[in-house]
C-alpha cells in the first residue's frame, strides 16, 4: 500500500517515516487492552487493575464474567505497518466512571477502531457516539468471541446506527496478523476518505 501523501496530522520523521495516534475504543469488556498487545512491536504499557468487590455494581459483567482485570487510565502500544507509516495505538478505558478520560486521549488521533462484542452490542454504543461527536473517522471491529451469535451484517450496522461507508470487520483480537488487518481496514478507511473530502467542492 502506498502511503506517500497520506494526510494527517504528525510529521514525517528523519527517515521518511510518518507517525500516526489511533485510538482503540469500545465498551468494557470487548478487548481493547488485548488487541493493543497482541498487535505491538513494544511491550505494551498497559494499566490494568485486578476487579474487585469495590466494583460489583458498578462494572456489568453481563457476558464477561471470567473478566478479573480492567483498564484504569489508557493502553499504549506501536506498530510498524511498513517502512513509510508507523501507528501509535491508544487503548481507551471501557467503564463509564473513565470516560472523562476520554476528551484528553482523542486529541491529535487521525482515526480508531472501535471494538464490538456481538454478545453485548449496547457496551460500545457510546464509543460509537464518541467518534461522531468529535468527527474521528473509524472502523467497526467484531472480536469474534468462542460463543459470539453470527449476525448478518445489514442487521449488525442497523443495530450499530452506523453509516454505509463505515467499515466492519471481524477480528481476533488475541490474533497479531487479524488484529493488524483491522488497522490495515482503517487506514485504507481514512485514505478513501481523504480522497472524497479532496473532491468535494469549496
Amino acid at each position: 500500500m502506498d502511503f506517500k501523501g497520506f494526510d494527517h496530522p504528525g510529521s514525517p520523521a528523519g527517515d521518511g517515516t510518518r507517525s500516526v495516534k489511533v485510538m482503540i475504543a469500545g465498551g468494557f469488556g470487548t478487548g481493547k487492552t488485548t488487541m493493543v498487545r497482541s498487535v505491538s512491536d513494544i511491550k505494551p504499557l498497559t494499566t490494568e487493575e485486578t476487579l474487585t468487590q469495590a466494583s460489583a455494581g458498578v462494572d456489568h459483567l453481563i457476558g464477561v464474567t471470567d473478566k478479573t482485570e480492567t483498564t484504569v487510565s489508557l493502553d499504549f502500544g506501536k506498530i510498524g505497518i511498513n517502512d513509510e507509516l508507523v501507528l501509535y495505538l491508544f487503548g481507551t478505558p471501557g467503564q463509564e466512571r473513565f470516560w472523562f478520560l476520554w476528551n484528553g486521549l482523542f486529541k491529535g488521533a487521525l482515526g480508531a477502531v472501535v471494538l464490538v462484542d456481538t454478545r453485548r452490542l449496547a457496551s460500545s454504543f457510546r464509543a460509537i457516539e464518541e467518534m461522531e461527536r468529535q468527527d474521528v473517522p473509524f472502523v467497526i471491529a467484531l472480536n469474534v468471541f468462542p460463543d459470539s451469535p453470527e449476525y448478518p451484517l445489514d442487521e449488525i450496522r442497523d443495530a450499530l446506527d452506523i453509516a454505509p461507508d463505515i467499515p466492519v470487520v471481524a477480528c481476533d483480537a488475541r490474533d497479531r496478523s487479524s488484529s493488524r488487518d483491522v488497522l490495515v481496514a482503517l487506514i485504507r478507511h481514512l485514505k478513501e476518505r481523504s480522497a472524497v473530502v479532496a473532491l468535494e467542492p469549496r
